[in-house]
């Protein structure tokens, strides 16, 4: 057990904002820290936006680290960037980053556990150098630390929102808007706790989301987003767009599983718009863009990566059965 006293210098700044400097940490290994109880105030359990006062006494009890059998697996990576300190990955879809209930193998952190032996850990759980995370069934950029320093210098900057994250989304619909900011709080759906949504009762948990979105692309009764990260709550690009109603086509989840009823074109383009649908093997969303400042070099990173083929598949036979507006 560690105990530490508010000084002067942490009066009235949040708890995990606190907790994070007196350890060292992360906010967000503060955090966790806050919500699984590892860490009191004044001997009480505290949420991380508590503000203590000069004085208030925290009392934490450090988890210990839990070292999964994590294997490492021969699976390949598309690796855009890598040095001794972090490495950028393009991920495939259909591919999980990290093992869980269900996916004990195949995953991402299998496949970085081969490619890369000395890895950092994370919050008391063996999740080694992830830093950020992708959805199963989304492509895309996602940063993985090499070292314990990176793993918090790019932690922080995801925090402090320098890193930033842009995803391509095709969805349905057609916005009136050019640019438009989802500025609208995420929680578990109470109804179904395995989904999220945005969450307007104050009474109910739910933590700060917000999104930018902007049209990149018109098709018809359809539209490619870029989608800007602010925040990153799970679920968050997909969340936000059900709720703006334009929902990512063929997300499962989010509204985004439907048929086009669309009779100005032809019922063989119809079933080519179909097809392609069908074929993507999850949401239409991509984090094609990631940029940070190197933890180490302090360097800018910046990062792109294609969509994968069916999601460009799908964006060639839209623009050929509605044609494309700007």
């Amino acid at each position: 057990m560690q105990l530490f006293e508010v000084g002067v210098e942490d009066e009235g700044q949040r708890a995990d904002v606190v907790l994070a400097r007196l350890l060292g940490s992360s906010r967000a290994e503060a955090q966790r820290l806050l919500e699984g109880g590892h860490a009191l105030v004044n001997g009480k359990a505290a949420r991380h936006s508590l503000r203590p006062k000069l004085g208030d006494t925290f009392a934490v009890e450090l988890p210990e680290v839990i070292t999964a059998e994590l294997a490492a697996e021969q699976i390949p990576l598309d690796v855009r960037y890598e040095d001794e300190h972090l490495m950028v990955i393009n991920k495939p879809r259909g591919m999980v980053v990290h093992p869980s209930a269900g996916h004990s193998g195949g995953t991402l952190v299998n496949a970085v556990l081969a490619h890369a032996s000395d890895l950092s850990g994370i919050g008391g759980e063996e999740r080694p150098g992830i830093v950020h995370r992708l959805d199963k069934d989304t492509s895309g950029l996602l940063v993985v630390a090499k070292s314990d320093a990176a793993h918090k210098g790019l932690q922080e900057q995801i925090q402090a929102h320098t890193a930033e994250r842009i995803y391509t989304a095709v969805v349905w619909g057609s916005p009136t808007f050019a640019e438009a900011t989802v500025d609208a709080p995420i929680g578990r759906n109470p109804q179904d706790r395995k989904k999220m949504a945005v969450i307007t009762d104050r009474r109910q948990r739910s933590r700060e989301a917000v999104t930018h979105l902007s049209v990149l692309e018109r098709l018809g009764p359809f539209t490619v987003l870029q989608a800007k990260l602010t925040t990153g709550r799970t679920h968050q690009i997909r969340v936000h767009c059900q709720y703006a109603k334009f929902p990512v086509v063929a997300d499962p989840l989010y509204g985004g599983v439907r048929r086009l009823d669309a009779p100005q074109i032809s019922s063989s383009l119809r079933d080519s718009v179909h097809k392609v649908i069908d074929a993507l093997g999850g949401q239409a969303l991509h984090a094609g863009r990631l940029s940070f400042t190197h933890p180490v070099s302090g360097e800018r990173i910046e990062i792109e990566a294609e969509p994968d083929a069916p999601l460009t598949a799908l964006l060639e036979v839209l623009r050929k059965a509605f044609g494309s507006v700007a």
